[in-house]
């Protein structure tokens, strides 16, 4: 019998990356919300800023999800769906899908080990606290 052998985020690397994105969201001047699930979308840490806004807290969860769900970076969603009128139109009404930037799925050699997703910026400012928060993986 063979076994699937596959790398788990820790929940001490997340609150490392959390630390990095909630550095990044202060260079920036915004306060955010920031979820790091594990490859099978469930929270493995969150933080929310003081004063970030409320609304963003499931908004960061969701960009997790969504991250791991497909592999890819939430900001990849729009321009894939933008000329399909029926699919821009329906896909959006799916249940924890965001198609704006602010989730990345976290990735060690090749492997997604999970998923971090923050908001309370804009969609470039969320991105910026991601890639801040990814440099953490060693």
């Amino acid at each position: 019998m063979k076994y699937l052998e596959k790398y788990a985020i820790t929940n001490e690397l997340a609150k490392k990356m959390i630390n990095a994105a909630e550095q990044k969201a202060k260079e920036l001047g915004i306060a955010v919300n920031i979820t790091v699930v594990d490859d099978g979308g469930n929270v493995v840490s969150f933080s929310r800023m003081d004063h970030a806004p409320l609304l963003s807290v499931g908004i960061s969860q969701n960009k997790a999800y969504t991250a791991i769900a497909f592999g890819k970076p939430t900001s990849e969603w729009y321009p894939m769906i933008k000329d399909e009128p029926a699919l821009l139109n329906g896909i959006v009404h799916t249940p924890k899908l965001v198609i704006f930037g602010g989730g990345f799925p976290i990735k060690v050699d090749g492997k997604i080990i999970g998923g971090i997703g923050v908001s309370g910026g804009s969609a470039e400012q969320d991105e910026l606290c991601c890639e801040a928060a990814l440099k953490r993986i060693e």
